[in-house]
């Protein structure tokens, strides 16, 4: 390998030098630029020509040969050889027509794409690569060295569950550490409360649009969907009032705040009638709270102005965090919270000690708070830029941004969202489809969900540009 292959950082993503290196050269070998039994350059030469130490030469030539990208040939060097199964392959057929759950679910795991506006995190390099990368692995080298191998309480690492219970305060919600169970993320915490609260024809409403994975959680529980219009300041009150009456549903799983897929947030005056009307119906409510980090303490919760008293709280660490790390919550009213510790023993046994306790040494130390604020940062200028960008694209905004990462667009005049997943897919992009948000999959008007992270990128504007 004579030249640096053309990537540069921003293209690989890195979290370190090592993942950098190993990533350019894995494309390089990818795309055909370095054929399969070129010798790579020396360890003396490579590290003079990217800018860094022979021991992360080293280290990246041991990786790329761990993932089958390299062999050593004593004596001779590297040599670069094609790594079966690579993720430059074509995406499987199934991802140009992401239109279903699992098929969304799926690409968001997987990675296919390179350009992901619809994903649900923001890329790498705002979270797990950042500067909060550095102070995790210190942490979770310290944590080892405290853990206690064995199962731990199912109810999760007590003074993490004090923390919360702080957290919680702020947010004017009254809860101690007894009402807070932890869970491996927020889709955890959601599958215990379909599974506890839950039969099969049992009835519920949820956002319409709203969070797909739930979806898929209550039609395995063979659980009877009916959406409420989502409005964007909050559920149609006046339908779920209608919907109420003529279902007698058990739960409403709604999410107050930055809302997925739309963006917007619940406004103070709806949120009361929303739980009067809860009262009325005998309703139980899930209020799900992702993005509780990045959003003012004071903002209007259902969860605060009703003290867990017919709502359950849903939050999670996974959307500012990391979501390798699975760690999320709830709390609620005492009686159902120790049904939910139960039941999770009986399907989990516990959560991972370890894992909880690097969350909550990253918070007792002030390195979350550093990360959140860096994050917010950037949030701020993905907004700045993308949103004017899509509204030039001829993309309409249905919805204010109000947080988070998403927000809810029309799809310009004549385009379905087909023929954009399928333009999409052809040119690499990732996008979300709004009909995927509808628990029953239609969507009056085409739309489609936005990661603000990705939306100014040149790549997804110029769909509309050429559409």
């Amino acid at each position: 390998m004579q030249n640096r292959p053309p990537f540069s950082d921003a293209d690989a993503s890195p979290d370190t030098k090592v993942e950098a290196l190993v990533k350019r050269i894995a494309l390089a070998i990818d795309h055909g630029q370095v054929p399969a039994g070129t010798r790579l350059r020396s360890v003396r030469d490579c590290a003079d020509k990217e800018g860094v130490s022979r021991n992360t030469v080293v280290e990246a030539y041991n990786r790329l040969i761990a993932r089958g990208y390299a062999e050593s040939r004593p004596g001779s060097g590297y040599y670069a050889r094609k790594a079966t199964g690579s993720r430059a392959q074509a995406p499987a057929a199934h991802l140009s027509e992401a239109v279903d759950v699992v098929s969304l679910l799926r690409e968001q795991l997987e990675q296919h794409y390179e350009v992901r506006v619809g994903d649900g995190r923001p890329p790498a390099t705002w979270m797990e690569g950042s500067e909060l990368g550095r102070h995790l692995r210190g942490v979770r080298s310290n944590t080892w060295n405290q853990l206690e191998h064995g199962y731990g309480t199912p109810w999760g690492y007590l003074p993490l569950r004090q923390t919360i219970a702080r957290l919680l305060h702020e947010r004017s919600i009254q809860a101690d550490a007894r009402q807070v169970l932890l869970t491996q993320g927020a889709n955890h915490a959601l599958d215990l409360i379909v599974r506890q609260l839950l039969r099969p024809g049992d009835v519920v409403l949820v956002d319409s649009p709203g969070y797909y994975p739930l979806f898929g959680k209550l039609k395995l529980a063979e659980v009877t969907m009916v959406g409420v219009p989502r409005l964007p300041d909050g559920p149609d009150l006046e339908a779920l009032h209608v919907l109420a009456a003529a279902h007698r549903p058990k739960v409403f799983f709604t999410q107050s705040l930055a809302h997925n897929p739309t963006g917007g947030s619940l406004s103070l005056a709806k949120a009361h009638r929303l739980l009067q009307l809860a009262a009325q119906h005998d309703i139980q409510i899930v209020e799900d709270d992702p993005f509780a980090d990045l959003m003012p303490a004071s903002a209007p919760r259902l969860s605060a102005l009703d003290q867990l008293d017919r709502v359950i709280y849903v939050s999670s660490f996974s959307k500012t965090l990391s979501a390798g790390l699975r760690v999320g919550f709830m709390a609620g009213p005492s009686a159902i919270i120790n049904d939910l510790c139960d039941l999770k023993m009986v399907t989990l046994v516990s959560t991972s000690d370890f894992v909880e306790r690097v969350v909550s040494q990253l918070i007792d130390s002030g390195q979350y708070r550093r990360h959140l604020a860096r994050l917010k940062a950037r949030l701020h200028v993905a907004q700045r830029l993308s949103l004017p960008a899509m509204e030039r694209a001829g993309l309409r905004l249905l919805s204010a941004y109000t947080g988070g990462y998403y927000v809810w667009a029309e799809l310009p005049g004549g385009e379905t969202e087909i023929d954009l997943v399928r333009r999409a897919a052809a040119e690499g992009i990732f996008v979300s489809p709004g009909s995927v948000f509808f628990p029953d999959r239609h969507s009056a008007r085409p739309c489609m969900r936005v990661n603000i992270a990705y939306a100014s990128d040149e790549r997804f504007l110029r769909l509309f540009q050429t559409g």
